[in-house]
């Protein structure tokens, strides 16, 4: 069995529904796949001593997993206040309506298309219920809508699917650039140093215990695989297709549809930079 301390990021193991930090508790949807590994993270993030809880990407719409939500912040003395979404892929927001209509909450998005009343979310917010503090990151690349949440009193981040318990995630052209997504993982190194994130709370999969290892992790990865994609097509597989059967060629072939997404992306990428 590998050391999950050798692991990058520091996974501290098996994905549990449970508290993760002092403010963040987690209740695993039960929507598992290739795509959203063991399910998708469901975060209820509360002050210990508030009776007021903000509930980050509720899931999918799935109505026992939304009231388990609900159920979950309820036994721990707190009313469910706030729904706020990383982005608006299907498994983290399918379900934010119908939560909304549970909890009787707004719902706050950078998307306003997502959004179920008046406020939004933008770069900078601060988001500030019953104590709690939360600072909005912006956090494009993997979507165009993507943001990650900094819980500055936990040390930690919630990451959505820009960063995961496992694995790495899908750079999903169009909508997603990879650009857009170095600098993404640029701030986040930035924040693991300048800021003192230590935890990564991921949209899925485990927490990861070094945040800025992870971080690194992600950005050698994404030049190991942009060198890889340039000589594919120096060897002459132009299309993305057959960039993906050569350099994919170890994955398992279930997920080569998303290894194509951000194979766009890196011929994208490339060609914008006149490295092919």
């Amino acid at each position: 069995m590998t050391d999950a301390a050798a692991l990058p990021g520091q996974p501290r193991g098996a994905v549990l529904s449970g508290p993760a930090t002092a403010r963040a508790v987690n209740v695993l949807a039960p929507n598992p796949s290739a795509m959203t590994l063991d399910g998708t993270n469901t975060w209820i993030v509360a002050e210990p001593d508030s009776d007021l809880a903000v509930v980050i990407d509720p899931g999918p719409l799935d109505d026992a997993h939304l009231r388990r939500v609900v159920d979950t912040a309820e036994r721990a003395g707190k009313r469910v206040a706030l729904t706020l979404l990383t982005h608006g892929h299907p498994d983290h927001a399918e379900g934010a309506a119908r939560f909304a209509e549970l909890t009787r909450t707004p719902v706050r998005a950078l998307d306003p298309a997502l959004r179920l009343g008046d406020e939004g979310l933008e770069a900078g917010d601060v988001v500030e219920l019953g104590g709690l503090e939360l600072r909005v990151v912006p956090a494009p690349g993997h979507t165009a809508d993507s943001l990650c949440f900094h819980l500055p009193a936990d040390q930690a981040l919630l990451t959505g699917d820009t960063i995961l318990g496992r694995g790495t995630t899908v750079v999903a052209h169009p909508d997603g650039r990879l650009g857009d997504y170095l600098d993404t993982l640029r701030r986040i190194r930035s924040l693991t140093v300048d800021d003192g994130v230590h935890t990564v709370l991921p949209g899925h999969g485990p927490v990861l215990d070094d945040a800025q290892g992870a971080v690194e992790f992600y950005l050698a990865h994404r030049a190991g695989r942009l060198a890889q994609v340039e000589t594919a097509v120096e060897a002459g597989h132009r299309t993305p297709s057959d960039v993906v059967a050569h350099v994919y060629a170890d994955v398992d072939r279930s997920l080569w549809p998303a290894a194509e997404l951000s194979v766009r992306a890196q011929l994208e990428y490339l060609g914008e930079h006149g490295l092919i």
